[in-house]
């Protein structure tokens, strides 16, 4: 039986019903559903307008549904949305009393009601997802903290860095996910039930007992705009969208580190796939699939700005759309978090490599530049200086540290023997020391930092 139906003098035709239901992904729903509804129930119950006999019906009414639901004795189908679901049943089950259950609320207050519910547990899911990531790039940089490696811009050698700073940098990006989901929580944990259809309710309810509840930490203000406001969804999805901007990005890292080419890590076999032809292949292909699956979430966040563009107030039809790609989207950010924290577990650095390669290609340049600059030549005439030096290695065939003190002399007075001691990876990593550098005090430094913000960071009950 349709919630609607009493107006209509024909049944609704075949297609138009497959076209308008959404059980199918809604029903996911459930669970926060019944918890609403026992909610309202007790509100309704309290506020004498059902009598108790019949709140109590109700109440155990639903707990049996969802019992049912959750021992897998109860299939979920046959119905236009889980609302309708979940009220045919109960009224099935306890007759009359059942039918007076959506007393004082309709059906677009419920849903952006069991919406907002069950986007406040994702959300909290994801937080501690992220938090998990954070703390074994924590881990990873606490390990690490002594080596050394290349840093790279536009994908060539630039200097040397610590080991700590790389993965204390993807650190940094991942904790600000987790601070945006933590903000975004606090807007989704806005209880919209009390709205009515758009225009609110002339029984004598009482919100803020469905609010303490629910554990909702406000309620909406405005009924038109609480019905037909989904920016929450649209914020949780943009939030999908930067992890999963910032795991692509550690997923080109990882695939470029543990090739042949770099040899700077290896990937876990574990975590690794083979070729159906190549024997030899070992290839990162969990990376390449969540770098792939980026842009089906950035799709979802597209695709329901597109659909709340247009809406005007209060509830339309097209707002059945805000869940499909959230549900999607939220399956996507949660395996990739969970799947990527752990491979991170397992990959080895090959310390060494990366250590020789930090002294390749010239990288200590700029600190050869910063020497003279420290001893009074401007640091423009500095580069300029170091750029013919480099220029000269190459025509040579030597590096920085193979240079001896007349070449260097021979390009400027102002060197002495100490720059010797400068032209080293790990000198030139370890001569960084502002906050955030590539030293190892200040990579110390950013992994204390980044433990204490992430200890500040709330745990949200699921």
């Amino acid at each position: 039986m349709k919630l609607w139906e009493g107006r209509f003098a024909a049944p609704t035709a075949a297609d138009a019903d497959k076209f308008n239901e959404s059980l199918s992904f809604d029903k996911k729903l459930y669970k926060a559903d019944i918890t609403a509804s026992l909610a309202h129930s007790e509100m309704l119950g309290r506020c004498n307008i059902i009598s108790e006999e019949d709140k109590t019906a109700i109440q155990e009414g639903l707990k049996s549904v969802l019992s049912d639901i959750e021992s897998g004795k109860l299939e979920i189908a046959g119905q236009e949305d889980i609302h309708s679901f979940v009220e045919n049943e109960l009224v099935s089950r306890i007759g009359d009393a059942g039918k007076r259950l959506h007393t004082a609320r309709s059906r677009n207050d419920q849903v952006a009601t069991d919406f907002r519910l069950y986007a406040r547990a994702s959300a909290a899911e994801i937080l501690r997802l992220l938090k998990e990531l954070i703390s074994t790039l924590v881990g990873l940089s606490e390990k690490n903290v002594r080596h050394i490696m290349p840093g790279y811009t536009h994908l060539r050698k630039a200097q040397p860095i610590n080991c700590a700073q790389y993965f204390n940098a993807y650190g940094e990006m991942f904790l600000r996910d987790a601070q945006r989901f933590s903000d975004t929580y606090k807007r989704i944990d806005v209880m919209p039930l009390g709205s009515g259809a758009l225009a609110g309710t002339s029984y004598p309810i009482d919100r803020e007992i469905t609010r303490t509840l629910l554990g909702f930490s406000a309620m909406s203000q405005n009924s038109l705009d609480a019905v037909s406001d989904r920016d929450f969804a649209a914020e949780y999805l943009f939030d999908c969208s930067l992890v999963m901007a910032h795991l692509s990005r550690l997923c080109e890292d990882t695939i470029l580190y543990t090739s042949t080419e770099f040899g700077f890590w290896e990937m876990p076999d574990a975590y690794s796939t083979g070729s159906s032809i190549m024997p030899q292949k070992k290839n990162p292909d969990i990376c390449e699939l969540v770098r792939g699956k980026t842009g089906r979430v950035y799709g979802h966040l597209t695709a329901l700005l597109t659909t709340i563009k247009g809406v005007p107030l209060a509830y339309n039809k097209d707002l059945q759309e805000d869940k499909e790609g959230f549900f999607d989207a939220e399956k996507t950010i949660k395996d990739c978090l969970s799947i990527y924290s752990e491979m991170l577990k397992a990959i080895t650095l090959n310390v060494k490599r990366m250590e020789e390669a930090a002294a390749e290609d010239f990288t200590c340049a700029t600190d050869v530049a910063d020497y003279l600059a420290k001893r009074g030549v401007p640091f423009r005439t500095a580069h300029g200086v170091v750029g013919k030096i480099v220029r000269y290695c190459l025509e040579k065939d030597k590096t920085l540290n193979t240079l001896t003190l007349e070449e260097y002399k021979a390009h400027s007075e102002v060197f002495t023997e100490d720059i010797l001691s400068v032209v080293s990876a790990r000198a030139s990593a370890d001569a960084r020391n502002s906050v955030g550098g590539s030293s190892t005090a200040a990579a110390k430094a950013g992994i204390k930092s980044l433990k204490a913000r992430l200890r500040k960071l709330p745990s949200y009950e699921l």
